[in-house]
């Protein structure tokens, strides 16, 4: 499985693209027999990302769901039992949000497995469908994290924090529509439910990207520049609010890795036989390292509300 380098002529062209990291966004392959690819004037230069995943990823998505469910779990079971056990930064509202934002999340995680396992077989509406609440749920929770580092509207459930709740999760919902319009199946020696079936420069997919470094770049700069800059909102800053912050600290490596990607399929930054050989690798430690804040998501809140 290989990376497109469309300028270079000695490249084996195969125009059907196997993304393997199927809810791992903009991971773009041409998979063919020849697993080889000549790097502009360097020797044949092979990629062995592809096996790794497929080997690796199961099983690691398999163990996170089942972690996530457990933490989950304890989180609701500490929501409603101690109810008033959760104060401003942690307030009910917006743990019980965040926490439906990691089960969304979470519960998407076995099918995608099997899909990278053993082929896609749902088709290609539920693909969209698939990519459509996962990004969902990721825009919700920087949604909220974001409003929770900024007021005390969470501090209580009322038509205000209602109003906003809407407002979060409807957003979240059309934010996350372009990752749904660009991704699809296609059928190889198995078919795959693919993030990007569209150009790198199409309309949708830049949308998406736009969207995704927004979220996982830009938000977290303006949030920590916003708090050392304004005297109330460092005054109101209070440890717990870090727990919330998890989530950001473990999908801005992802959002640097679709930065550079974007770079390397438009040839703004010419890749060498070294950045195709571990590019892929980065990415991939990247969306893992996001997936992860399913799992020490409601540990952490948890922790915070102890603490």
């Amino acid at each position: 499985a290989h990376r497109s380098h469309p300028q270079s002529p000695s490249i084996v062209e195969n125009k059907t693209f196997l993304d393997l990291a199927e809810i791992m966004e903009n991971y773009n392959y041409d998979y063919t027999t020849n697993e080889t690819f000549s790097d502009y004037s360097a020797p044949p230069c092979h990629n062995h990302y592809c096996p790794f995943f497929q080997r690796v990823a199961p099983p690691f998505l398999a163990i996170t769901c089942a972690a996530a469910t457990l933490g989950t779990g304890a989180l609701l079971v500490a929501l409603v039992k101690r109810p008033h056990a959760w104060g401003w930064p942690q307030s009910r509202a917006l743990v019980a949000q965040l926490a439906a934002g990691m089960g969304l999340f979470a519960i998407l995680l076995p099918p995608v497995a099997a899909g990278i396992g053993q082929g896609w077989r749902l088709g290609t509406g539920l693909c969209r469908l698939t990519h459509l609440l996962w990004h969902c749920s990721l825009f919700a929770q920087g949604l909220l994290v974001a409003s929770g580092s900024c007021g005390t509207v969470w501090r209580r459930w009322d038509r205000r924090s209602l109003a906003l709740a809407v407002l979060v999760w409807a957003g979240a919902l059309l934010l996350a529509t372009p990752a749904a319009l660009a991704s699809g199946t296609v059928v190889g020696t198995e078919t795959s439910c693919l993030p990007r079936t569209v150009s790198v420069l199409s309309t949708t997919y830049l949308l998406h990207l736009s969207f995704c470094l927004c979220l996982f770049l830009l938000l977290p700069a303006v949030l920590v520049g916003a708090t050392l800059a304004v005297p109330q909102l460092r005054a109101s800053w209070q440890p717990g609010m870090g727990a919330s912050w998890l989530f950001f600290g473990l999908w801005v490596p992802h959002g640097v890795g679709l930065a550079v990607d974007f770079l390397l399929q438009t040839q703004l930054l010419q890749p060498t036989c070294g950045t195709f050989k571990s590019f892929d690798y980065v990415l991939g430690l990247g969306k893992g390292l996001g997936v992860l804040h399913c799992c020490l998501g409601p540990p952490a809140l948890l922790a915070a509300r102890l603490c």
